[in-house]
């Protein structure tokens, strides 16, 4: 039974009965807890889990320092296209939004990467595009990794679901890790918020993580967006889909993002379900717990407080002087945002609020030549 199979012996209704229903009682016994398990993570996602954040917190710190030690990977993200086929309500990219949409050519590519370097130390770069796999598809993909190859020691996209063996090649070219997020796992609902374009094919998507393990993707990301439903079924469902991943291809690393949804270019799609800072650190503490050795990435969607606060309770990496527009660090300025920036400090800065909390800052602990 692959994980597509599994979810639909899931009823949504009944996971939200089960995971409201837990008590006090239920969450300490949670936390009495070295390795929790399912019935335990739902405790800890909990609305009775409220009262038990620090706790949580401070157990969250302490499985952190014991696998991480006290240091934060710093990463930036490299916007390459805002050309998208899809019609996602949410998103910036919406094909249905009237703007320029953008391809970054080769020479584009190389100014954006020196504007990169001129900011920091940075060795971790997520390539991102919107997803249109005509115009930037496999072949664009691949020459993009190898044009900045030789400026990063570490490199992860963040496109539109391919093919295993598209996978393949892009990893034998110096991928090291694939970011992708299934944005909702509630399959009834996901139709309304991807009308249209390859995006609206749940199933395809949802075996994009099988295709990748199969592949031997060094690292692959998993995340849902805050904001769209429940944010406790989603957690549940996605801790459920990443057990079943680690069962499967058990010599992948996997890391975990849940982004909060921003303010974006067009309609203004307003969220269905609003998180509250307390319940998205609980979420983050209750993975932490649920899984020692997972990566949680933090984004600067989040504003700099919050992510100050974070920084030494369960998170291991965070991106840093971000631009989330295509060709945002030199070629064009503030073309059209993916989303909003929430902490726009320089990763100097960053580096320096990380290193004040007794922290060391990560810009490179891989090396392609390992690969």
């Amino acid at each position: 039974m692959n994980f597509n199979e599994q979810l639909h012996t899931y009823n949504w209704q009944e996971l939200q009965k089960n995971i409201y229903a837990k008590t006090a009682h239920d969450v300490e016994r949670a936390l009495a807890k070295a390795r929790v398990d399912a019935d335990d993570f739902m405790a800890l996602l909990s609305p009775a889990a409220g009262k038990y954040v620090e706790q949580m917190a401070q157990k969250s710190r302490y499985y952190t320092q014991l696998r991480f030690g006290k240091t934060i990977q710093l990463y930036v993200p490299l916007y390459l296209s805002n050309s998208c086929n899809n019609h996602c309500v949410y998103c910036g990219f919406n094909h249905s939004n009237d703007m320029q949409r953008i391809i970054l050519t080769d020479e584009q590519i190389l100014q954006e990467v020196a504007a990169i370097k001129q900011m920091g130390d940075f060795q971790h770069i997520l390539l991102v595009t919107g997803e249109n796999s005509r115009d930037v598809g496999i072949d664009y993909i691949e020459h993009a990794i190898e044009l900045v190859k030789p400026y990063f020691a570490s490199i992860s996209i963040e496109v539109q679901p391919l093919q295993e063996e598209e996978y393949a090649r892009l990893s034998a070219a110096g991928l090291n890790a694939v970011y992708c997020y299934q944005e909702t796992y509630n399959k009834e609902k996901y139709r309304s918020y991807h009308p249209k374009g390859m995006k609206a094919n749940f199933d395809w998507r949802l075996d994009t993580y099988d295709r990748m393990g199969r592949a031997g993707v060094r690292k692959i990301g998993l995340g849902v967006l805050i904001g769209l439903e429940d944010w406790r079924c989603e957690a549940l469902l996605m801790a459920e889909h990443l057990r079943y991943l680690q069962k499967h291809y058990w010599q992948t690393k996997y890391s975990l993002s849940f982004p909060r949804m921003r303010p974006h270019e067009g309609k203004g799609f307003q969220p269905n379900v609003v998180m509250t800072d307390k319940e998205f650190a609980q979420l983050m503490f209750a993975f932490r717990l649920f899984d020692h050795n997972i990566e949680i990435a933090l984004s600067t969607r989040e504003n700099r407080n919050f992510r100050d606060n974070m920084t030494t309770l369960g998170v291991t990496s965070l991106s840093a002087g971000s631009k989330t527009d295509p060709g945002g660090y030199a070629v064009y300025k503030n073309e059209l945002e993916q989303f909003s920036v929430n902490d726009d400090r320089s990763p100097q800065e960053v580096e320096k609020a990380v290193r004040a909390q007794g922290y060391d800052v990560i810009w490179k602990d891989w090396d392609l030549s390992l690969q």
